[in-house]
């Protein structure tokens, strides 16, 4: 398929071209009229799927010269090495333009910038801390713009910078909003609702590897940490099933706190690899915890963990998701002269499901999402709450949902397929494994 297809410029065609992009791919052919269109979007496709370049060329088709001082696009970024690869990518694909290009991203005085802005600027790329320093001391005029970009907005929201986001955002007024996302959750729709009316999600799942061959992906969405640890004591009930246990954790110290929480009337029961203290119940070799009939779970911190040999362990649950893909692939992907059944079970909060995302990309295919169990107990704090005012259209959808409310499409992938329970369905396949 042809750049054609995009509707570009020749101009922009031929620098894609030397660029070395021959062909269109999935969220800019989905996206790119819709963006030409002026419409709102939140598009959700994976890494290096063409995020950046779909936005960097609907800015460039669209953005016409004025004699205006203020910047017609603002684009946020994470960090300063992704403001700088942006600049870069604009640079590259607008060679035949004079177009002014700004980052802000630095730590030190915001002087220098200010100066800089009041000499005209077309395009700011920027982290939204820095934005919104410079912007406080009125050196960025947000008055004249027509584009506002988010970019790997999941990345924002787990950093923590939804504030300057929306402040931001509300402080530009009307103008045309783009939120690019690997993943969307309830976290980045609290965000995006403060600034975006009826948006149009558009979403593309690529898989650039082939299917890895795998053990049982199993996957729990959960809000927070203490609905965690009461979803692990509700499957560890049934120790029919669940007969000996990894759970993995990022830190030593979280095994010393999640171990803590796992009370047993049985002694060594629930125990810890390489214990902080000489007092708490744990083992200093795996094979020792694997070779204890009364040892059922372990707990185990990614930090420092050794190299285990998990042969024998029917269930390996991921607590928490490893920073590091790498960590968690090692231990899911299939040993060639393996025969035992192994499932894996994570828990994953809507922070970590970037994370999920990333490892789904490396393996080729989706973890099989799970209904929580209808008994479990939600920690109130923040227990999910029905959508209200969430301004969403879906993509599929070329009107205005009737009635008045407002709302968020479930995503395909986040449908539920079954509800574990306490293990009715591992009972089965264990029966089948021991038949």
């Amino acid at each position: 398929m042809s750049l054609e297809k995009l509707k570009l410029s020749k101009s922009l065609v031929i620098a894609m071209t030397d660029a070395g992009y021959l062909t269109p791919k999935a969220i800019q052919l989905k996206a790119m009229s819709r963006i030409l269109g002026g419409q709102d979007i939140i598009a959700v496709a994976p890494e290096k799927s063409g995020k950046t370049t779909t936005y960097v060329l609907g800015v460039l088709m669209r953005l016409k010269y004025t004699k205006d001082d203020a910047p017609k696009v603002l684009i946020l970024v994470a960090d300063k090495d992704r403001a700088i690869a942006v600049i870069d990518q604009f640079v590259s694909l607008s060679k035949n333009r004079d177009l002014n290009i700004m980052g802000l991203y630095g730590t030190g005085g915001t002087d220098a910038e200010v100066s800089e802005l009041a000499l005209g600027v077309d395009i700011v790329v920027a982290t939204p801390t820095r934005a919104r320093a410079v912007y406080l001391k009125l050196g960025l005029n947000l008055s004249k713009l027509q584009t506002f970009i988010v970019d790997d907005a999941d990345l924002i929201v787990k950093q923590g910078m939804q504030l300057p986001v929306a402040e931001l955002a509300r402080s530009a007024g009307k103008c045309q909003h783009l939120v690019f996302t690997e993943v969307v959750h309830d976290k980045l729709y609290k965000l995006t609702d403060q600034f975006m009316n009826f948006p149009t999600l558009l979403e593309v799942e690529e898989f650039e590897n082939d299917q890895t061959e795998v053990v049982t992906q199993l996957l729990y969405q959960v809000p927070n940490y203490k609905t965690k640890v009461n979803l692990l004591h509700y499957l560890l009930r049934d120790d029919e099933v669940f007969s000996k246990v990894v759970v993995f954790v990022n830190t030593r110290l979280n095994t010393q706190k999640l171990v803590k929480s796992l009370e047993s009337q049985r002694e060594g029961e629930f125990s810890m690899l390489k214990p902080l203290h000489f007092d708490e119940n744990g083992f200093d070799e795996f094979d020792d915890f694997k070779a204890e009939p009364a040892a059922r779970v372990i707990v185990v911190a990614n930090e420092g963990a050794p190299e285990l040999d998990l042969s024998g362990i029917p269930f390996i649950f991921h607590f928490e998701v490893p920073e590091e893909k790498e960590t968690f692939l090692s231990r899911i992907i299939k040993d060639q002269d393996g025969e035992d059944e192994v499932v894996s079970i994570t828990f994953a909060t809507d922070l970590e499901l970037g994370q999920i995302r990333k490892i789904e990309q490396s393996i080729g295919q989706k973890m099989e999402v799970l209904d929580l169990p209808e008994d479990i107990l939600i920690d109130k704090t923040s227990k999910p709450k029905k959508p209200l005012n969430k301004n969403m259209v879906s993509g599929e959808q070329e009107v205005s949902p009737s009635g008045g409310g407002a709302f968020h499409d479930k995503k395909e992938s986040n449908a539920k397929n079954y509800n574990l329970g306490i293990g009715q369905k591992l009972k089965m396949n264990m029966k089948k494994k021991h038949s």
